[in-house]
């Protein structure tokens, strides 16, 4: 890091922290239960045995009942946020990326629902389509759960990472896109998020940044172009797709910086709201921010957006 990028990112991580602290009002938040994602056997059907695994950093793997952990703040402000970590849809890297991020939404009052999401890799029979529908099943249980948990309905954002980034980011872009049959009335609510943070996520599965754990599991390390076009959130961005926040480090070592450009360039030609921070370095995986590099500051950038779009009081 040289010198104008140390001071710059000095103070502007000292600004967030000040800032913080005046908006701060209640202690972080912590997860109080847990909602199962399907009533009985997730569509389709398949899926691993056994309970679920957690590896040496805290990722999760065999998962066999996708569900949501709800972190509720002490004075919920109304908002509402759906967190999806990555892991390559090999594991979910729930403790250094899912938990922090919900910990961080609870103390500016924004109720958190951390998504485990199926892997589909992991023997299911909708498979790449799995994780999709697990997402837009949370964002409607969110919804038919509204009153439960003092949120509004039209205030549920996602919040995504690396592949969680890429899974909430389909989300986001094909909420029209009825990836599961209904069962019951809770998929009588929306699947739309209100706003999108998608951070270093997977955007393209298309050449030549198709070299990615994501797209070798969703369509193969062989797939032919439409395949590949079919997975690529930036072929769906719409003007109803909601309004984006993108952050990313330049020296990017998983997630090629151009996807982030590419989910920009999208989102500017179909007048979609968005938000792009490109961050001098930090390279993959820092979660809420890595000390001592620039990504510590874009927490910061996100409360303010955040805040500009009424997601905060």
């Amino acid at each position: 890091m040289n010198r104008r990028n140390f001071i710059i990112g000095a103070s502007a991580a000292f600004l967030a922290g000040c800032v913080d602290a005046k908006t701060r009002r209640q202690e972080p938040a912590a997860a109080t239960e847990k909602l199962l994602l399907w009533p009985s056997t997730p569509p389709g059907g398949g899926g691993p045995s056994g309970e679920m695994e957690i590896g040496k950093r805290g990722a999760v793997s065999n998962i066999s009942v996708p569900h949501l952990t709800v972190y509720r703040p002490k004075n919920p402000n109304g908002s509402a946020m759906l967190i999806a970590a990555g892991g390559g849809y090999k594991r979910i890297e729930m403790e250094t990326e899912a938990h922090p991020a919900a910990r961080w939404l609870g103390e500016r009052g924004i109720t958190a629902f951390v998504l485990t999401y199926r892997l589909p890799a992991e023997g299911w029979s909708a498979g790449a389509m799995a994780p999709l529908q697990d997402a837009q099943r949370a964002l409607r249980l969110i919804r038919a759960n509204a009153d439960k948990y003092r949120v509004e309905k039209n205030k549920v954002g996602v919040l995504g990472f690396s592949a969680g980034g890429h899974l909430l980011g389909m989300a986001s872009v094909r909420s029209d896109f009825n990836s599961y049959r209904a069962i019951d009335n809770i998929d009588n609510h929306s699947a739309r998020p209100d706003i999108s943070a998608l951070i270093y996520p997977i955007i393209t599965l298309e050449a030549p940044y198709s070299d990615t754990s994501t797209a070798h599991i969703l369509v193969g390390r062989h797939a032919d172009e439409k395949q590949a076009a079919q997975w690529s959130v930036q072929n769906f961005v719409t003007p109803q797709t909601p309004p984006m926040f993108l952050a990313q480090a330049k020296d990017d070592p998983i997630s090629n910086p151009m996807n982030t450009v590419i989910m920009q360039q999208a989102c500017e030609k179909m007048h979609v709201p968005c938000e792009l921070h490109q961050l001098a370095s930090g390279g993959h995986g820092f979660g809420m921010g890595k000390p001592g590099t620039p990504t510590e500051i874009w927490p910061h950038f996100y409360r303010s957006w955040l805040q500009r779009q009424g997601e905060l009081s």
